[in-house]
């Protein structure tokens, strides 16, 4: 199993190309199961969970070429001789994006035999928003032996109201009603930008969708969608994790190929704890922290708020601010598995239910560490980043899941940093 050693203590220096956002290349991917004809995808990052998928919709009788990807970033999937309605546990056990072919599997071909997802340990993601709302279409839905059985002769639209905002819901049932028969209204629809980049892509198919980014999405159904061409978005989370990297370093990092757009509340919160954001183009950023970093509470909430995925490189760089800070996380009920780990490397922080307190600054050891999920690995590269010694990160198979080539990016910008077996 690969592990990451950092020797801390270099400031991060230097220019840095942010990849294709994956949780906008996933939905892509399955919205290719929508239409006989041919899709392409470019900007897609080559990270595991899109490896993963293409071999989902292989599994599937998808005819797919991802050859080029580690080069071109680009992939091609043509979903015309679908031989399988099903969607293995096997396959889809580490990914909870994988409940995402459900909709276009069933819009499509009237049935769908998907294994539950699952994903990183940082709490329950239930599927119940999904189910509830596909038996809305009309759907008959049964979960049993840990698979959602779903049939339908063909969807019919209908108004959806979300109990809560679920961004894989939200893209499940749009391209599920892409090809429903009639009108369909999400209510309290998520209005993250990969939302959005769906929609873009649906409606290059042939799909009739509004509203997206805002909290009611409305499609009218088509017979058929036709094959497209379409760039994904630049990965927000991973430009904030630079940011974050040169601010805690003391460096000065220009972030190329980005949407500052899309991050605005994660910028504005930076700004406030002291580091210095240029934006000498609509695609690129300049960090620094030239007077150091002071400590400012956080909340996580839905987009446009303060992504949740950030909130772990986040509660890194306090731990190098000067007072005290509380991070709330309001999103998923256990993602402080990292603060341990960063406490063994010197953090002072204390968890009380879902409050993250912490007492900066503290000067940062290099220790052994476990990653518990994606973006707790992110923060303990952070913090490995900033502190004294060796920081030896166990369990990266969660950073290649989200991250293309982080070490080679970070190695590039003057860190030490390499992987080891």
């Amino acid at each position: 199993m690969d592990k990451i050693l950092i020797k801390g203590g270099k400031p991060l220096l230097g220019s840095v190309e942010i990849s294709g956002a994956k949780n906008a290349a996933l939905p892509a991917l399955a919205a290719t199961l929508l239409t006989g004809d041919a899709v392409v995808l470019q900007n897609v990052p080559c990270v595991r969970d899109i490896q993963t998928t293409g071999q989902v919709l292989r599994d599937l009788g998808c005819d797919t070429d991802f050859r080029t990807l580690a080069l071109t970033h680009s992939c091609r999937v043509s979903a015309q001789n679908v031989t399988s309605c099903e969607a293995p546990y096997e396959l889809v056990k580490t990914m909870r994006a994988s409940v995402l072919v459900l909709g276009p599997l069933l819009a499509r071909f009237g049935k769908a035999r998907v294994s539950l997802p699952g994903g990183c340990a940082i709490g329950a993601r239930p599927i119940d928003l999904h189910i509830k709302a596909f038996e809305k279409l009309g759907a008959e839905i049964a979960i049993e032996h840990g698979y959602v059985e779903a049939r339908a002769p063909r969807l019919k639209g209908a108004e959806i109201f979300f109990d809560r905002i679920t961004v894989t819901g939200t893209e499940n049932l749009m391209m599920a009603a892409a090809l429903a028969e009639g009108h369909t209204v999400l209510n309290n629809a998520a209005r993250e930008p990969e939302v959005a980049d769906l929609a873009d892509l649906l409606r290059a198919m042939g799909a009739q969708i509004s509203g997206e980014g805002s909290s009611v999405i409305r499609i009218q159904g088509v017979e058929r969608l036709h094959g497209a061409q379409h760039t994904i978005i630049p990965d927000r989370i991973e430009t904030g994790t630079f940011l974050a990297a040169g601010a805690i370093t003391g460096g000065e990092v220009e972030i190329r190929a980005c949407r500052p757009d899309h991050l605005c509340a994660v910028i504005e919160k930076l700004e406030e704890t002291g580091v210095v954001i240029e934006r000498p183009s609509p695609s690129i950023l300049k960090v620094s922290a030239p007077h150091g970093i002071k400590a400012r509470n956080v909340t996580t909430v839905e987009h446009p708020g303060f992504a949740t995925d950030m909130q772990a490189q986040y509660m890194a760089l306090m731990t190098q601010g000067e007072g005290t800070s509380i991070v709330t996380e309001t999103i998923f009920e256990n993602r402080f598995m990292h603060a341990s780990e960063m406490v063994r490397m010197g953090a002072s922080i204390k968890i009380e239910g879902n409050r993250a307190i912490v007492f900066g600054k503290t000067q940062l050891t290099g220790a052994k560490v476990i990653a518990s999920d994606l973006r707790a690995s992110a923060s303990l590269v952070l913090a490995g980043l900033v502190a004294q010694g060796d920081t030896l990160i166990d369990r990266v198979y969660h950073l290649d899941r989200g991250y293309e080539g982080i070490e080679e990016k970070l190695k590039a910008l003057g860190a030490d940093i390499h992987r080891s077996q």
